[in-house]
């Protein structure tokens, strides 16, 4: 059996938190834990974030150089010895492209010990055997220089380094020239080897599978059959994104992890979104009005309407709100609605689209529901400007 060692850096938990959970992050072919420096930065404000581990492949970052031939089954192992190192247990996993082969490798063969499953432009088998062959002589015989341009295309959409020249994407660019060789090499031969797609079911964990829509790699369409067939996946397209989710759009990744990171998570979330979108004074006034008959019910919608919907990254929040209004426009809900106009105006929208809003919604809901809806935003226009 081949001994990989591999080295990783850890963020600590809140000094509040207790029990906080492990979470796991693993980089992409070519990449550090850089990668994760977007998305460590935005949970680490969290008041109950989790302890954090960044591991390296080999040859990357601080990780030892290979020399001699591995699996991805290797580098799973090897995963879970710095995991254990720093006091074992059980732990969320998250890696993109070969990390995230390594992160399902760990979720299929220590199903025990993984809680849940986050896959960003990653697969059960990616590429072809031929294509990481011909990838592996191209880098022992020229170094990884030699694969920058190439990278440059795959990783990232169309614009992004044009429109961030000073960014982290031009550094991981960089940063690749730095890699080892040959571990580079020896990690295209393991994804040549690597295929889990008939063992997806054994996966027991919640799991995120998320794809860049400009990534060419691990395709939506691929991405979409890997959800499928993991027990209870949810698929999730980045329209803006393409191989290198957690670097382009850290934002997304960040909550999208806090989905899976456990109920806690999720309702912390939820409330910081509730804040955001409704404002401190009304969620306030809210939670001081919680009785123990409504408190399942508050709780209910914190985690599930706010921590779940309102926090998918498939629309702004711009959008959601002109979807809100639409549907509440609809429905009739007046004091909802009320609610919601504020909410539009926090979330962006002007007062001119919020009125185009109802004015459009007046052919399909009626022209009663519409004219009952624009007096309610007038009240809410002659309101003190928000805070």
């Amino acid at each position: 059996m081949t001994i990989l060692r591999l080295r990783g850096s850890m963020v600590p938990a809140a000094p509040t938190a207790s029990a906080a959970p492990l979470l796991v992050l693993l980089p992409s072919l070519g990449t550090t834990t850089e990668l994760w420096d977007g998305v460590v930065a935005r949970l680490a404000q969290a008041p109950d974030r989790p302890r954090m581990l960044r591991v390296d492949l080999p040859g990357h970052g601080v990780s030892p150089a290979a020399r001699e031939s591995f699996t991805v089954a290797d580098l799973a192992r090897a995963v879970l010895t710095v995991v254990d190192e720093i006091g074992g247990g059980a732990f969320h996993v998250a890696g993109d492209s070969l990390g995230g082969a390594v992160a399902l490798e760990l979720a299929v063969a220590a199903s025990d010990r993984v809680l849940s499953l986050a896959m960003f432009c990653s697969g059960a088998a990616i590429g072809t055997p031929q294509g990481w062959a011909e990838r592996a002589a191209q880098v022992r015989a020229s170094g990884t220089a030699s694969v920058v341009a190439g990278s440059a295309q795959r990783w990232f959409a169309p614009g992004y380094l044009d429109a961030h020249p000073d960014g982290p994407g031009g550094h991981a660019l960089r940063t690749l020239v730095d890699v080892d060789d040959e571990s580079y090499a020896l990690c295209c031969e393991a994804l040549a080897g690597f295929d889990r797609r008939e063992d997806l079911g054994a996966v027991t964990a919640p799991a995120v599978v998320v794809a860049g829509a400009h990534d060419a790699v691990t395709t939506p369409a691929l991405m979409r059959e890997l959800a499928d067939g993991i027990p209870r996946a949810r698929f999730v397209e980045l329209r803006d994104a393409a191989h290198l989710i957690p670097l382009e759009d850290p934002d997304s990744a960040a909550e999208l992890l806090t989905t899976v990171l456990g109920p806690g998570s999720v309702a912390e979330n939820g409330m910081r979104v509730r804040r955001e979108v409704l404002g401190d004074a009304h969620v306030d006034r809210a939670t001081a009005a919680i009785t123990p008959e409504t408190a399942d019910f508050q709780d209910f919608i914190t985690r599930y309407a706010w921590g779940e919907v309102w926090a998918r990254p498939q629309l702004t929040r711009q959008q959601r709100s002109i979807a809100t209004l639409a549907s509440l426009v609809t429905g009739g809900h007046d004091n909802e609605l009320r609610m919601h106009v504020r909410a539009a105006l926090r979330n962006g929208l002007t007062r001119t689209e919020i009125a185009e809003v109802i004015h459009h919604t007046a052919i399909y809901a009626g022209l009663p529901a519409a004219n009952g809806a624009l007096a309610i935003m007038r009240d809410v226009f002659t309101e003190e400007p928000l805070g």
